[in-house]
């Protein structure tokens, strides 16, 4: 039972941290008169991807290998497929077209570049198959063009907006550095917490420490999407809804996973090699459904075909 306790505790800290996390940054990155997509591209998504980092990087320094691949990927199936889907229903996501034609395709590139990355075996037959450190500094290369890239958006855009726009609050520079150093100590217990007792769980109910990654632990760390990308929807703050998860899932896989392979090598089990495919699957079919019906619109029937795919995903996984 305790690990039970401790993993629902390590989440609410989770969430709690990424929470003030998200507010305070936000906050520091409004004085500056960044705008509210590239907010929600790299703060906003870096916020909300933390329980992600923390996580995987406990993972990594305890050799928890599967859990860390596999909440990464897991989280990224759940950011399209869950989250959009449910932010979608909530209110239809209208997605601007520097998103549609570079974004989402930097997203697909992304996972696309770890597919190739993981499978050393099969490409070149190498007897290890995984992310070393190599890989893990060139995925953060990658990471480094796309924040280049980002920040020349908020260069060229050069508009301020009001302080109380898109919902983000302006504090002071003190109470906003207070906020964000609450959130990264509740983080980093929270992930702890979380890594510490999936390992307990998955032994005592005999399931993979791979498909509790995949499940459990990835739906837990997608919380902080869930709610940022929901509320945003609900408050109609489109551009941040749909950044914050295309965001994330660029940070998910260029910087966490880069990370974390670099504190510790990641060997790849073959059968993580489904949900590498789902996660390219997912990402196509967001770019595939900008051009039916509405154009460049996540409609409200669409959101809830995004979550019927999900739940039979995880049907699949936990079969």
């Amino acid at each position: 039972m305790l690990p039970y306790i401790f993993m629902v505790a390590g989440f609410g800290l989770l969430i709690k941290g990424a929470d003030f996390l998200v507010d305070g940054a936000s906050s520091i990155a409004k004085k500056f008169g960044i705008s509210a997509l590239v907010i929600g591209l790299t703060i906003v998504a870096f916020g909300t991807s933390a329980p992600e980092l923390i996580v995987n990087i406990f993972a990594s320094i305890q050799g928890n290998t599967d859990i860390a691949i596999g909440n990464i990927l897991g989280s990224n199936i759940a950011n399209i497929l869950l989250i959009l889907g449910i932010s979608a229903m909530i209110y239809p996501l209208a997605v601007g077209q520097g998103t549609v034609w570079k974004e989402i395709p930097l997203g697909l590139l992304a996972i696309i570049v770890t597919a190739i990355m993981v499978n050393d075996g099969l490409i070149d037959g190498g007897v290890f198959s995984g992310l070393g450190r190599i890989d893990g500094l060139i995925l953060i290369s990658f990471f480094s063009i796309f924040l280049y890239y980002t920040f020349g958006i908020s260069r060229a855009e050069g508009v301020k907006e009001p302080e109380e726009a898109n919902g983000i609050k302006v504090s002071s520079f003190f109470r906003s550095g207070i906020m964000v150093a609450v959130g990264l100590a509740g983080l980093t217990l929270g992930g702890k917490w979380i890594v510490d007792s999936a390992v307990v769980i998955a032994q005592q109910i005999g399931l993979s420490q791979a498909v509790i990654g995949l499940t459990v632990v990835a739906i837990g760390t997608s919380l902080p999407e869930l709610a940022t990308s929901a509320i945003a929807a609900y408050k109609k703050n489109t551009d941040i809804a749909v950044g914050n998860i295309v965001g994330s899932n660029i940070f998910n896989l260029f910087w966490i996973l880069g990370v974390s392979s670099i504190i510790n090598p990641l060997p790849f089990s073959a059968v993580l090699m489904r949900d590498v495919i789902m996660a390219i699957i997912a990402t196509l079919l967001l770019f595939m459904v900008l051009f039916i019906g509405k154009r460049h619109v996540i409609e409200r029937w669409q959101g809830a075909c995004f979550v019927i795919v999900y739940i039979a995903y995880i049907f699949l996984i936990i079969r």
